[in-house]
């Protein structure tokens, strides 16, 4: 045949839908791999965001994951506040410079705020497009296509994860969307862990301060030290700006107030005949915890309101019950922070509680150890009285009766002598039984003793360590009130000069009543008088205050310049049986 032996030539179409075939499957297997990069990515995203327990770790780490799961070039992770607005507000994809030129970040106002009103899905191919857009601030970089979820705890609508400028296409598509809101169920349970977490460790810490607080007030440890630890650790646990406590008293005022912090100057020393219209009444009037979202601008606080400029959120808590008030806690942030959270402050109520309970226990601690001393001092009394005086008045009668036994005149003027000195022994005696059964009257001013004892436990603080305190004599009988306050000034006044100058690590405060005459003396061993003559402030008026008693005041120095310094201050008793 003529055809023999020649090819016959193929059809080229065979060949070009193979081509077709084989390019379509290599599309279908990029797909199948793209999607299972996605997955795993996807799974990788949701294991790391669960492994964390530290909230905010949590948050950055979710949003992080987000963006690059869906190729967006900007994202953000949104937390609702209790007024519905963002109180927090965590971008990804801007740096911190271009952060700072645009400005205040967004509370939830346009596209933001209609996922807060609709907590759903929204995918939008042009933000503009939207009735909710309000465009943008100045210097805030283009941004088109946007994805925005909601984030759920439970039935708690959390937040909203935000994400714009898909990278590579105009607009996200089904796919991101279900795998955002994947993400955003994942994230929910991690919050949800990272908050009970938090929460507990927050309950433990209030655990730990009550118990600290307890422990140093039962202690012995000086109440207003303890109550301004109390203010440290509330402010540290809640991350305060500022911490006071009002002391009030059982009429609702004021007695005085401590304050830590910024701004804490403005609120030391608070005393009022009445807390209305301060943030206390307000707590007072509720019994119990208060928050405040601005009190700045709280219409309750009238007294005083520029004290608050520059704090928004606060809270207020009474430490104690009606029948038994000590003060009211306050703790405060600067304006533009977030509220106090309910897990931050709901041990605070238990805290106060626990507060109110030491500082009664306390009380009830000081009352058995002065009802121990009375009893002390009831025994001595009896002791004097039933030993000493009835065997010094033996020794006198006998000694009376031998004098007519006695021939030689310079014996009998000496036995003379003795009795009269057993008679003013016997006065003394007694006057100072007189003082140990006097009891101090509720209401009446305390005697020199006990105002004593409290001046020189307030210098503690100033002086960082407490003076040691010595007293002699008839203290409580001979020294009248008007001499016991000059007294007291003195010893208030060396203290300050001691604490201001002195740079002492030891002081004495000795108070002396003897031959009808008031001692009192404050010796320290610091660097004594500098030689032109520093240390000599305030010394004028203690002089003054003597010399207007008929008395006089003498300092010295211990054993020369630098060896500390002695103070005396002497006056007469008039009166007093010398």
């Amino acid at each position: 045949m003529a055809g023999e032996g020649h090819d016959t030539p193929r059809s080229p179409v065979p060949r070009l839908r193979l081509d077709e075939l084989l390019d379509e499957l290599q599309v279908r297997m990029d797909e199948v791999r793209g999607t299972r990069d996605r997955l795993n990515g996807l799974l990788e995203a949701v294991m790391s965001v669960g492994r964390e327990l530290d909230l905010p770790q949590v948050l950055t780490g979710i949003v992080e994951a987000a963006v690059v799961l869906v190729d967006a070039e900007y994202g953000a992770l949104g937390v609702i506040g209790d007024d519905r607005r963002l109180a927090e507000f965590l971008p990804v994809g801007i740096s911190d410079e271009l952060r700072a030129r645009i400005g205040d970040l967004p509370s939830g106002h346009g596209i933001l705020g209609e996922l807060i009103r609709r907590p759903e899905p929204l995918r939008l191919a042009e933000l503009s497009d939207h009735p909710a857009s309000y465009g943008f601030p100045a210097h805030h970089p283009p941004m088109h296509s946007f994805l925005g979820v909601p984030i759920r705890v439970r039935e708690e609508v959390f937040g909203n994860l935000y994400m714009t400028e898909k990278r590579g296409r105009a607009e996200f598509d089904a796919e991101d969307e279900a795998v955002l809101s994947t993400l955003a169920v994942a994230a929910g349970i991690a919050i949800e862990n990272a908050r009970l977490f938090e929460e507990v460790r927050v309950r433990e810490r209030w655990l730990e301060a009550s118990s600290d607080f307890t422990n140093e007030l039962l202690s012995g440890s000086a109440e207003i030290q303890v109550l301004e630890g109390m203010l440290e650790r509330a402010c540290e646990i809640t991350a305060a700006d500022m911490g006071v406590f009002y002391l009030v008293g059982p009429g609702g005022e004021l007695r005085g107030s401590l304050a830590l912090g910024e701004g804490a100057e403005a609120h030391r020393g608070m005393v009022l005949p009445s807390s209305e219209g301060t943030l206390a009444a307000a707590a007072l009037a509720q019994d119990g915890l208060i928050t405040v979202s601005d009190v700045e601008s709280d219409e309750r606080v009238t007294v005083q309101p520029e004290r608050w400029t520059g704090f928004g959120p606060a809270v207020a808590v009474t430490v104690g019950t009606k029948e038994r008030l000590s003060g009211v806690l306050m703790l405060a942030r600067r304006r533009g922070r977030a509220p106090f959270a309910a897990m931050e402050i709901s041990a605070l109520p238990g805290f106060a509680g626990q507060a109110a309970l030491a500082l009664e226990l306390a009380d009830r601690r000081r009352d058995a150890e002065q009802m121990s001393l009375l009893e002390d001092h009831d025994r001595i009394a009896r002791d004097l009285h039933d030993l000493a005086i009835q065997r010094l008045f033996a020794t006198g009668m006998t000694l009376q009766s031998a004098r007519r036994f006695v021939e030689h005149p310079e014996a009998s003027e000496r036995l003379a002598r003795a009795i009269d000195e057993l008679d003013a022994t016997i006065k003394i005696i007694r006057s100072t039984i007189f003082g140990l059964r006097e009891h101090q009257v509720p209401g009446a001013e305390p005697k020199l003793r006990l105002r004593a004892v409290q001046a020189v436990g307030a210098a503690a603080d100033v002086l960082g360590f407490a003076p040691a305190l010595r007293m002699e004599g008839l203290v409580e009988t001979v020294v009248s009130t008007a001499v016991a306050d000059e007294a007291l000034a003195v010893i208030g006044e060396a203290l300050s000069n001691v604490a201001r100058h002195a740079r002492a690590r030891h002081v004495e405060v000795s108070i002396a009543v003897a031959d009808g005459v008031l001692v009192v003396a404050v010796t320290d061993d610091g660097i004594g008088f500098l030689p032109d003559g520093g240390r000599r402030s305030g010394l004028r008026n203690l002089a003054e205050r003597a010399e207007k008693l008929g008395g006089r005041l003498t300092v010295s120095a211990r054993g020369g310049v630098g060896t500390g310094t002695c103070l005396e201050w002497t006056v007469p008793l008039p009166g007093a049986v010398v």
